[in-house]
């Protein structure tokens, strides 16, 4: 990891960059597959399924025979996990629950605003090396609470990896309702659009890879998604009361999801900065995926900023998804931040913890998208409808200033639909 001490904020711009390349290849390599998937239906989808993941594909739906035996081979400390995580997710969420607003602006004018779950939303979720059951967690307990009425979930196998049981066990306990074996940027393009197996879907949720990110990004014109989403980031700020050992855990359980990922520590001391790159060299010989680590942390920094004004200014404006603050009064930090995806407080609030089982939700926006976005929470399944009835007083009373201000804009019918109820102007 590179290290960069006091750097001038002209040079901030290119030490937030992600490592995010836009290659066009990609965008024409989903968009011939979002074509296929809307002229040819399930058809694409099983060549397209033969063609990426070397699997065949009959019935393109999960039995529930099928999802009977993988659950079954989920071990009973695997299942009380998930079932800890679940109830702690479903509490927080269900705790975000808004209430209708109803509100008398003036004498005989009600508004109203309800609370309406969206009907049908898709779910995707990974395969590959690390299956990301716990995203099923992430997304279908809100989906359930807020009363979205059709949960679908797709994600996929391969010739030499079935969907893992651990997918199928939390899609069983949360309550989804479909599961496909889709996988790829093939999967977002059906719920999207449709297929003879699969059912069209209001909103879209969930990770993916570049194809899956760049589908999603090119649907949204057709279906509403969560939010723009690229590979995982963590930012720690630090001080001398943080632990070099936790700092350099926290870095590296970010640059083991893959070699997109990127880690940043911000502190205020050159010693700690030292002191955690020696813990991040020492920590990551003994991981599993030293490749995706590695790389990883060829394009993450170590950044000393002695300035807490500029710390904080640095921070807010990479905008991370996952925030950890370890430094002395941490709380009165974290009332500064104005853009990131989830904060974790104090020594002993790992992002793994936020990522698991804590509560809170794991689907956050990257790439700088915090600035104006938030993380998946019990709204992203709700719209919000308002109503509004005026009595004849009611209307009698705002009625000058709607037809001055319809007036003033140019738009007389608005006007006339005022006047006409009113009762000096009553159908004359």
């Amino acid at each position: 990891m590179q290290t960069f001490v006091n750097p001038p904020r002209r040079e901030w711009p290119q030490l937030i960059e992600r490592n995010i390349p836009d290659d066009p290849l990609v965008s024409q390599a989903v968009s011939a597959i979002i074509e296929d998937v809307r002229s040819n239906g399930d058809d694409a989808l099983r060549k397209l399924a033969l063609r990426f993941d070397g699997t065949t594909v009959g019935e393109l739906e999960v039995s529930e025979a099928e999802i009977a035996e993988g659950c079954a081979c989920v071990s009973d400390e695997v299942k009380a996990a998930i079932g800890l995580a679940k109830e702690n997710i479903s509490k927080f969420h269900t705790a975000q629950l808004p209430k209708e607003v109803d509100v008398t602006t003036v004498p005989g004018v009600r508004c109203v605003q309800r609370p309406v779950a969206i009907d049908r939303v898709g779910l995707y979720i990974p395969g590959g090396q690390a299956p990301l059951f716990s995203t099923v967690l992430m997304l279908a307990c809100p989906a359930k609470i807020a009363g979205c009425r059709e949960i679908v979930l797709c994600t996929p196998q391969s010739h030499d990896r079935p969907i893992a049981p651990e997918i199928l066990y939390a899609a069983s306990i949360c309550g989804i309702d479909r599961i496909y074996r889709v996988g790829g940027a093939q999967a977002i393009a059906a719920m999207a659009l449709g297929t003879e197996s699969i059912g069209r879907v209001d909103k879209i949720f969930g990770p993916g890879n570049r194809f899956v990110t760049k589908a999603k990004q090119q649907l949204s014109s057709v279906v509403a998604i969560d939010m723009p989403a690229g590979p995982s980031e963590v930012l720690v700020m630090a001080d001398s009361t943080a632990d070099p050992v936790f700092i350099a855990a926290d870095l590296l359980s970010q640059a083991e999801h893959g070699p997109d990922s990127q880690a940043i520590l911000v502190c205020d001391s050159e010693d700690i900065a030292e002191a955690v790159d020696r813990e991040v060299s020492r920590l990551s010989a003994s991981l599993s995926r030293v490749e995706s680590v590695s790389a990883s942390l060829s394009h993450s920094r170590l950044i000393v900023l002695t300035d807490p004004e500029e710390m904080m200014d640095f921070v807010n404006a990479y905008a991370p998804e996952h925030l950890i603050i370890s430094m002395r009064d941490p709380w009165d930090v974290a009332a500064k931040v104005r853009a990131a995806g989830s904060v974790f407080i104090g020594n002993y609030s790992p992002e793994s913890a936020g990522d698991y089982a804590s509560g809170t939700n794991h689907t956050l926006p990257t790439g700088a998208w915090a600035r104006s976005y938030s993380g998946v929470n019990i709204d992203s399944f709700i719209r919000k409808i308002t109503y509004q009835e005026l009595t004849p007083e009611g209307l009698a009373l705002i009625a000058p200033a709607i037809v001055t201000m319809a007036g003033a804009e140019g738009l007389d019918a608005h006007a006339l639909a005022v006047k006409v109820r009113t009762t000096e102007n009553k159908h004359s």
